[in-house]
C-alpha cells in the first residue's frame, strides 16, 4: 500500500499544545472491535491524525485497520468492521509526537503487529520515549530493520530480542530497557495487557462490561459503551487479562508517582475522573484560583473555548462577575476544509472561533484560556474580541507560563519558541496587546488539585515540568541534540 502523507495542517492549530494518544482494549465481548471503534470516538480529543484498531479472532487470526483522519469517518462502516472479528480487539488514535511528524504514513499508525516465535501481538503506545534514538541506532546495528518512524517500534523490537518464555515476559524485559513515559494497551491471542511506566505519567484505567475487561487512556471511554470503571492501572504495573481473569505483576523498580498535572488541565476530557479527581471539578478549581489571585473589574467572563469553559465557570462563580458564551466554536470545521486555499486559510482562528458581537459591544470582558504557547492565536482571538467593540479586553490564563518543552508524549514548541520563556508576563501583556495578561500560580495550581499548601519543591505529585523544568527522567535522546535542562538552583 501506498504512504500517503497528511495534508498541511491549518497553521493556528501550530500555536496549540498537541495532545498524545488514546488507547482502548476488551477482552471477552462479541464484536469487540466495534466496542473499541466507540472508545476511540470518546477518545479522539487525544489524537486526529490517525486510527487503528487490531482483532484476533480462532477462525480469521489477527486482522488490522489502519486510517487516516477520524474515527467516525473510517470505522462506523459495516464494511470495515466486518473485517475485524472476534471477542478480543486493542486500538489506538494517534497525534505524533515523534517521528515523522507533519508528513505521517500510513506505517506510523498503531497498533504495531509482530510475530514472535510463540505466537502475533499488537502494541498501542501512549507516551514517549526519551532514550529512543539511542535504542534506534542499538537496534539497527544489531540486525532490526524498522518499518515505521515511531519510537513505539523500538517496543516490538527489544521484544523480539528477548528470550523471554511468554509474550508478557518479553514486554517486561523490553519494558525495563526504556526511558521515559508509556502508557501500553497490547494483546496476543489469548491476552490483553495494560502496562503503566513507573511514574505513572499518563493515564491508563481498567473497566468491566459484564464479564468482558476494558482498558482505556481515560474513562470517558468506558462510560460510551457503559462499562463499569474498576480502577486505575497504577504506575508500575502491568496486568495481563485472559479469559480467567487478571493477573497483576510489578515488573518496574518502585518510584514516587508523577502523573502528568497538564491531562487535568487540557488533555482529558472535563467529563473524565483521574486519580479520583473530576477533570471538570479541577479545572473549575483553577478558575476559581485564579479569580482569587487576578481578579480585576469587568463586565462579563468568557471562556475561549472549549478546555477555558470549566475554569471560566470557576471564575465567574468566585468573582461574581457574569458568565457569558461570548466566543462560539464552529464545531464542524475539519481537516479537509481549512486547507484549499491560501484565502481560506489565511482566515485563521476566524474559521473556529467567531464573536458574539451583541454581547461585546462596550465591554469589559476577561477571556479565560487553557494557555498560552506562541500567542499567535491569543493575539488574533484579542483582536476579533476589540473588532466586536469591547472596550477593555483581560486575559487570564488557567495554567502557569508554559516554559519549557515536554518530552514525555506531548507535541509542543521548542523552548525558542515559547512565549513565556522569553519575556515576562508584563513583556508578553504588552507583545498581545491586552489590557491585562495573568496566569494562574504553580501554587494556585496545586491548590486547585487539592493541595493547600501548594507544591511541594522537595517532592512534587505531579509532572508538571512545562511549568518548572523539573524533569523527573532526564530526556537522554534530546539532551544529547543539545538540550540544556534547568541547572540545579
Amino acid at each position: 500500500m501506498k504512504d500517503t502523507p497528511l495534508p498541511p495542517s491549518h497553521p493556528e492549530e501550530e500555536d496549540r499544545i498537541k495532545d498524545e494518544c488514546g488507547l482502548f482494549g476488551i477482552l471477552g465481548s462479541k464484536d469487540a472491535a466495534n466496542f473499541v471503534a466507540l472508545g476511540l470516538h470518546a477518545l479522539q480529543h487525544r489524537g486526529q491524525e490517525a486510527g487503528g484498531i487490531v482483532s484476533y479472532d480462532p477462525d480469521n487470526g489477527f486482522n488490522s485497520a489502519r486510517r487516516f483522519g477520524y474515527v467516525r469517518d473510517n470505522f462506523t462502516s459495516k464494511s470495515t468492521m466486518r473485517t475485524l472479528p472476534g471477542a478480543l480487539a486493542i486500538g489506538h488514535v494517534r497525534y505524533s509526537t515523534a517521528g515523522s511528524k507533519g508528513h505521517t504514513a500510513i506505517r506510523d499508525v498503531q497498533p504495531f503487529f509482530g510475530e514472535f516465535a510463540m505466537g502475533g501481538a499488537a502494541i498501542a503506545h501512549n507516551g514517549n520515549l526519551t532514550n529512543a534514538i539511542s535504542l534506534r541506532k542499538e537496534l539497527i546495528s544489531r540486525g532490526s530493520i524498522f518499518q515505521s518512524s515511531s519510537d513505539s517500534e523500538c517496543i516490538v523490537h527489544l521484544m523480539a530480542r528477548s528470550m523471554g518464555r511468554t509474550i508478557p515476559d518479553r514486554m517486561k524485559e523490553a519494558l525495563r530497557q526504556v526511558e521515559g513515559a508509556f502508557s501500553i494497551v497490547a494483546m496476543t491471542r489469548s491476552k490483553l495487557i495494560g502496562v503503566r511506566d513507573a511514574l505513572g505519567i499518563r493515564p491508563l484505567v481498567l473497566g468491566k462490561l459484564g464479564e468482558a475487561y476494558v482498558l482505556a487512556s481515560e474513562t470517558c471511554a468506558l462510560d460510551i459503551i457503559g462499562a463499569q470503571f474498576e480502577r486505575e492501572i497504577e504506575p508500575g504495573e502491568m496486568v495481563v487479562i485472559t479469559e480467567e481473569g487478571l493477573q497483576s505483576f510489578r515488573p518496574f523498580e518502585p518510584q514516587k508517582p508523577r502523573p502528568c498535572i497538564f491531562e487535568y488541565v487540557y488533555f482529558s476530557r472535563p467529563d473524565s475522573v483521574l486519580g479520583g479527581k473530576s477533570v471538570y471539578e479541577v479545572r473549575r478549581n483553577i478558575g476559581a484560583e485564579l479569580a482569587k489571585e487576578s481578579p480585576v473589574e469587568a463586565d462579563m467572563v468568557c471562556p475561549i473555548p472549549d478546555s477555558g469553559t470549566p475554569a471560566a465557570i470557576g471564575y465567574s462563580q468566585t468573582s461574581g462577575i457574569p458568565f457569558e458564551m461570548g466566543i462560539v466554536r464552529n464545531q464542524y470545521v475539519g481537516r479537509t476544509f481549512i486547507e484549499p486555499t491560501e484565502q481560506v486559510r489565511n482566515l485563521g482562528v476566524r474559521l473556529k472561533l467567531n464573536v458574539n458581537r451583541a454581547l461585546m459591544r462596550g465591554k469589559r470582558v476577561i477571556l479565560v484560556d487553557d494557555s498560552i504557547v506562541r500567542g499567535t492565536t491569543s493575539r488574533k482571538i484579542k483582536d476579533m474580541v476589540l473588532e466586536a467593540g469591547a472596550k477593555e479586553v483581560h486575559f487570564r490564563i488557567a495554567s502557569p507560563p508554559t516554559i519549557w518543552p515536554c518530552f514525555f508524549g506531548v507535541d509542543m514548541p521548542s523552548r525558542e519558541e515559547l512565549l513565556a520563556a522569553n519575556m515576562t508576563e508584563e513583556e508578553m501583556r504588552d507583545y498581545l496587546g491586552m489590557t491585562s495578561l495573568k496566569f494562574v500560580s504553580i501554587d494556585g495550581l496545586y491548590r486547585a488539585m487539592g493541595h493547600p499548601n501548594g507544591r511541594d519543591d522537595s517532592a512534587p505529585d505531579y509532572y508538571d515540568a512545562v511549568f518548572t523544568g523539573d524533569y523527573p527522567i532526564a530526556p537522554k535522546d534530546m539532551i544529547e541534540q543539545g538540550f540544556q535542562m534547568k541547572a540545579a538552583e
